[in-house]
């Protein structure tokens, strides 16, 4: 999708590598998550960044709180079928223990991770092991004297601290940056983001923080992260919800096809019902929205609850069905392919032409 003239124009920024995950300059989007597990718990963790990648996540980031945690990075990194990200505060020793165990790269706030010799150390590592770093800031980070200064974690005193943690980094000969500045306000969050961007060249880590719980969090994720990419700002992103963090890798992709700049997996098209629907669809949109779980090949289904409308409105799906009083067609391109008679035929008819349809993707060579 990213040839698409009618995605947004990405704003320019030079380009790193996270392991072997190409971030800024002409790469995609990429979309991250983080654990929540103990990452002390070597097996539940595995399990949770083996479930984020099988979803589509690309750089997945862990919490390091203590020797115990950093200790079991070694074989977590072993065993991740996708780059890792350490997170560590206010102790150096964990980020260089991190970077000697694999991890390829650190999210660190230079300012809080301890004297000027320990970011002398932490910049040398991360030096030796190619490894870039994040500077995160969040709204609930931002230093004391900023806060006084502006009277409050406005999206000028954000700014400030990244330029002052950049400044950090820039002072050692280390540019392999990446910059997130994060709020749980929508509008101090965009507002960080394009203050920033007018002033360096370095990818940006989008995200609402703090976003709250799935559905609430998806909206101000989508709201304040379609605006971002929208205006070509974002080189990887975040969608921060309570809860399973594999929620948030369907979110950002969703995010990403509204706005043409990535897909991954089918979009499913579903009418909102109205006083015309006379079957379940709300059961047929579900069943199919299962059926395709996993599937990661682009294309675009759709679920129609009128005979009328239907098949007009979906004209461009590449596969669909619109239902009626005790009977459905079903239709491809607009092209309809035959009658299904009976409510409880709809679900099963469908699945069968959907399930041919699969079969012919997989067996037609690409061009």
């Amino acid at each position: 999708m990213r040839d698409n003239p009618q995605a947004p124009q990405r704003h320019p920024t030079r380009a790193l590598t996270i392991g072997n995950v190409g971030v800024g300059g002409d790469n995609p989007v990429r979309v991250q998550s983080m654990t929540n597990t103990d990452t002390r718990d070597v097996p539940a963790t595995l399990a949770q960044i083996r479930a984020l990648a099988d979803a589509g996540c690309e750089i997945v980031r862990l919490a390091v709180l203590d020797e115990a945690a950093a200790a079991a990075l070694k074989p977590i990194h072993e065993a991740s079928p996708v780059p890792l990200v350490a997170d560590i505060h206010f102790d150096h020793r964990l980020a260089v223990a991190a970077l000697a165990a694999g991890i390829e790269a650190l999210r660190i706030n230079p300012g809080n991770i301890g004297s000027e010799a320990a970011v002398d150390t932490v910049v040398a590592a991360a030096k030796d092991h190619g490894a870039p770093i994040r500077i995160g800031v969040n709204s609930g980070s931002v230093q004391k004297d900023l806060l006084d200064k502006y009277g409050g974690p406005t999206p000028e005193a954000m700014v400030e601290s990244a330029l002052t943690h950049i400044a950090y980094l820039e002072k050692r000969g280390f540019y392999d940056i990446k910059v997130s500045l994060k709020s749980s306000s929508v509008p101090r969050t965009v507002a960080a983001y394009r203050l920033l961007a007018k002033k360096v060249d370095y990818p940006l880590h989008i995200g609402v923080t703090e976003a709250g719980t799935p559905m609430r969090g998806a909206v101000k994720s989508a709201v304040g992260l379609g605006i971002l990419l929208s205006e070509g700002l974002g080189d990887t992103l975040r969608v921060s919800l309570t809860g399973d963090p594999v929620t948030e890798i369907g979110v950002a992709y969703e995010i990403l096809r509204s706005l043409d700049i990535r897909a991954r997996g089918p979009e499913i098209i579903s009418c909102p019902t109205c006083g015309r629907t006379e079957i379940d669809l709300v059961g047929l949109a579900e069943a199919v929205e299962e059926r395709l779980r996993g599937v990661t090949d682009v294309f675009t289904v759709a679920v129609m609850g009128c005979v009328v409308n239907g098949p007009g409105e979906a004209r461009e799906a590449d596969i669909g069905i619109a239902g009626g009083r005790d009977c459905g067609i079903i239709f491809r391109k607009g092209r309809v392919l035959g009658k299904v008679r009976g409510a409880d035929n709809l679900i099963p008819a469908f699945m069968d032409e959907l399930d041919r349809y699969l079969t012919e993707k997989k067996e037609t060579p690409c061009d």
